[in-house]
């Protein structure tokens, strides 16, 4: 029998054979080519430490929108969350925000007078699971939007009262306390996506560290008050055989060692405030990199040009044992690249498995 992985690659894999719906509501739908293994085994694989057997896109993923969670910590509605903060939802950027002026609490040491953290067991996990029908074609994931970190500090005591509880060392028992809280009932919540939704095959979290310019907190703040938890979290996760991506916005390309050390697989990052070349060439053999190709210096309405994009993207973000996810929200428009991204990585990964690329 053989091996899909060590198949030569034949022209009849680029016929498209449907359309996959973008990860979000408003995201564009994308190309499924006539590929020898599924999307979802391939992207899988990159969690696997195991080379892909062709390029893996972002767009690749489907996500499970997990209404329990999603109802009780603030996503996609005008509503209060579990600890009674009203968030608006803004729909040019297809997300909530919560609004400064009423804290829960301007002092960590009085973060118990001022919440209750919820038993998660109590809301509603099984009801909405049972109507949703996985397309398992594809890798799957769940997303905790606002995470359990400096984000979810943020909604809890403003932005000015969180940031300076983490420089404030009469406030770091109680908020390293209440931080191992959040993130215990993150765990919590991913138990239960997890029973109810077993054929998830990934975790995504949200925590912005940063600013257009700098972190918002020193590395000591990271590693002293969120790293532990985050360890404790991702492994959780992987203890259960799924991967743990981090989505954290701001110029925090400094903090990726920490990322690793918690054991996040992969980052999405805000790429134009972030060196991916750099980061990808320092670290991409211990954390996965989400490129954008959208930044490459090409000219994407000319066909060639086009083409030419998807060979730097592999010949510089496909090396062995670092293999990346391609970001091509204005490529991926262009037919010329997503098929020359297929068949280039494609050949170029049966190289690498062959071992004529080292």
């Amino acid at each position: 029998m053989i091996d899909n992985r060590l198949r030569p690659f034949e022209k009849s894999e680029l016929r498209i054979i449907d359309q996959k719906p973008g990860i979000l509501p408003t995201s564009p739908k994308s190309p499924v080519y006539n590929t020898p293994i599924s999307m979802r085994e391939n992207a899988v694989s990159l969690f696997k430490h195991e080379e892909p057997m062709f390029v893996c896109y972002t767009s690749d993923f489907a996500n499970v929108n997990v209404p329990a969670y999603n109802t009780n910590l603030g996503r996609g509605r005008d509503a209060d969350d579990c600890f009674g903060i009203h968030w608006t939802f803004v729909p040019e950027v297809g997300g909530s925000i919560s609004h400064e002026g009423n804290p829960k609490f301007t002092d960590a040491n009085d973060w118990k007078d001022g919440i209750t953290i919820p038993d998660v067991n109590q809301w509603d996990w099984e009801g909405p699971a049972k109507e949703f029908t996985p397309d398992l074609r594809f890798p799957i994931v769940t997303t905790f939007v606002n995470g359990f970190g400096f984000e979810r500090l943020i909604s809890l005591m403003d932005f000015m009262n969180a940031a300076m509880a983490l420089i404030d060392e009469d406030q770091f028992d109680a908020l390293y306390e209440l931080i191992g809280k959040l993130y215990d009932m993150g765990i919590e919540c991913a138990k239960k996506i997890f029973e109810h939704y077993p054929y998830i095959d990934g975790l995504c979290f949200h925590d912005d560290w940063g600013s257009q310019k700098d972190p918002f907190f020193s590395d000591e703040v990271a590693r002293s008050l969120f790293l532990p938890h985050m360890k404790r979290f991702c492994d959780y996760i992987h203890s259960t055989g799924r991967y743990v991506e981090i989505h954290s916005c701001g110029h925090t390309e400094a903090r990726v060692p920490i990322f690793i050390e918690a054991g996040i697989d992969t980052w999405q990052m805000q790429q134009t405030l972030n060196d991916q070349k750099k980061l990808y060439d320092e670290y991409g053999d211990k954390i996965i990199v989400q490129v954008s190709a959208d930044l490459f210096p090409f000219d994407y309405s000319d066909d060639e040009q086009a083409r030419a994009a998807a060979r730097y993207y592999v010949d510089n973000f496909c090396k062995p044992g670092k293999p990346s996810m391609c970001l091509a929200r204005t490529a991926a428009a262009n037919q010329n690249f997503t098929d020359e991204l297929y068949e280039y990585s494609r050949k170029h990964y049966l190289a690498i498995r062959k071992g004529e690329i080292k």
